[in-house]
């Protein structure tokens, strides 16, 4: 298992990072705020966890281990893959997760793009025991990322199981709330799109 990667930021787009490492660029598929916090040309070190399939490798990497160890934790529940996994920590932070688990609150968790109410009635009956309890850990704050953000929004948006209608509403009501820049935050935009369509 590759537990971590550490090298310096070749590229970054809205789902994933190119990390050098010893002459070779390796692809990281992350969630936005672990994104939010790489620059390229800068140092990073991120705990990684490698998803093998029949036709493909894939390393999805974290801010932290809290991130990794629920990444990892909650694909130990039934019909939860990296894809699911990685859209639960999109949009929800690991404490958050234990919290809606802990608390089986069904409805925090199907804000969730892909899960339903089954299935987040499964997910809490089988991780219950084993989630813990939150941690307390702040998430970290989201920073600055490169424009055009709509663009940018809808296709990390669609990228997470919306459809590109729900995804364009998400980011009209972003934008009339908080009328961001050309080269606003798009990490954070996003973030803020999420929260729109949980709600709704």
């Amino acid at each position: 298992m590759i537990a971590h990667v550490r090298g310096r930021v070749a590229a970054v787009t809205l789902t994933s990072a190119v990390v050098e490492v010893g002459g070779v660029g390796m692809e990281l598929m992350c969630a936005p705020d672990t994104l939010a916090g790489l620059r390229v040309g800068q140092e990073a070190l991120l705990p990684t966890s490698l998803v093998v399939r029949e036709d493909s490798l894939t390393l999805f990497g974290f801010a932290d281990e809290d991130e990794r160890g629920m990444f990892e934790l909650v694909q130990t529940a039934s019909g939860v893959g990296p894809k699911l996994a990685q859209a639960m920590l999109a949009v929800l932070s690991p404490d958050a997760i234990r919290a809606a688990v802990a608390g089986e609150d069904v409805k925090t968790l199907t804000c969730v793009p892909g899960i339903g109410q089954k299935g987040a009635q499964r997910i809490i009956l089988e991780l219950k025991d084993r989630v813990g309890a939150p941690t307390g850990v702040p998430a970290p704050a989201p920073t600055t990322a490169a424009a055009p953000w709509k663009a940018q929004v809808q296709q990390g948006l669609v990228g997470l199981g919306w459809s590109a209608k729900e995804a364009d509403k998400a980011i009209e009501t972003v934008a009339a709330d908080q009328q961001p820049a050309d080269d606003a935050d798009v990490a954070a935009l996003l973030r803020a799109a999420l929260r729109t369509l949980s709600r709704a």
